[in-house]
């Protein structure tokens, strides 16, 4: 089971890195549109909607590479302060009421969206560009797969730390910079 856990914790993470290159993307774009615009008032008509695309991909990819990361935002005022049984049995609750049911349906009308735009070889109203976004509209079911796909890696993570009462440490790729002072604090203290 850990080894599937991990499995599908290193996929998420990839594809988050990868995904993580639309921000340098976005800064660039972002930049160019600015020089051309007011150094040489010769705006672009297609910048903007490139960076509505990429800022949508980088968004709707980083779900599931947060999830992995046991980073999105949680009250957990009163959760932290019960047992890890209990808090792996309300996970493993929520994830079957709520988590689930809503990624299918994010998948299933996603698939919608995207084979009608794909059919109609839909482009971009907002501008005289009129760039393709059946691409980008692609990525609505794929992210919410992979978000079903992390569901389930943390549904197995709450069956362990039902069974071990203690969770299973995550695949670590970024840290806070707030972490990485307290452990540099401690290791200072130490010495």
């Amino acid at each position: 089971m850990i080894a599937i856990i991990h499995s599908i914790e290193s996929l998420n993470i990839w594809i988050g890195r990868a995904f993580g290159w639309c921000i340098l993307i976005l800064t660039f774009s972002v930049s160019y549109e600015v020089f051309v615009r007011y150094v040489l008032n010769a705006p672009t008509v297609w910048v903007f909607d490139m960076m509505v695309q990429m800022y949508g991909a980088l968004f709707l990819m980083a779900g599931p590479y947060a999830l992995a990361q046991d980073t999105h935002v949680r009250a957990d005022v009163i959760y932290r302060l019960v047992p890890i049984r209990w808090q792996a049995r309300v996970d493993f609750l929520l994830y079957i009421v709520f988590f689930f049911p809503g990624m299918f349906a994010l998948v299933w009308y996603g698939m919608e969206i995207a084979s009608d735009s794909w059919r109609y070889q839909e482009v971009s109203w907002n501008s005289p560009a009129r760039i393709q976004i059946y691409f980008f509209k692609t990525l609505i079911p794929l992210a919410g797969g992979l978000l079903i796909i992390q569901g389930i890696s943390e549904c197995m993570r709450c069956i362990l730390a039902m069974k071990t009462n203690k969770w299973l440490p995550r695949m670590e790729d970024a840290r806070e910079t707030e972490d990485m002072l307290k452990d540099q604090a401690s290791k200072f203290e130490a010495s």
